[in-house]
């Protein structure tokens, strides 16, 4: 068996299922034949088919993830952090200043 890159894969497959409906589309547009018409829409919906067990094996390889914002920042990141820690360290301040207003975390005022 070999390896196959599965996007890839979905992403060929679905322009072929696309083109096999717009032929179908096509059939139905010009033919006025009810038997015709009748093996157009079965290959329709075998298509539809298809197109859903694609879906579902696409579905089983999980998806890349994503990498964390501070990795792909860098340098940008760290001196963000540095510019804003007198910021965070003032919002501590404010924070426990208005728990020793409330009363020491009991909730009164």
């Amino acid at each position: 068996m070999t390896q196959t890159d599965i996007p890839a894969w979905r992403d060929a497959l679905q322009l072929k299922l696309m083109a096999a409906l717009d032929a179908a589309w096509a059939i139905l547009d010009s033919s006025d034949d009810p038997a015709e018409i009748r093996r157009v829409r079965e290959r329709a919906k075998a298509l539809g088919d298809l197109a859903t067990l694609a879906r579902k094996v696409a579905l089983i390889v999980p998806l890349p993830r994503a990498k964390p914002v501070a990795a792909s920042l860098g340098p940008v990141w760290e001196e963000a952090q540095t510019a804003l820690a007198p910021v965070a360290a003032q919002a501590e301040i404010a924070r426990r200043a208005l728990d020793k207003l409330k009363g020491g975390r009991r909730g009164r005022l």
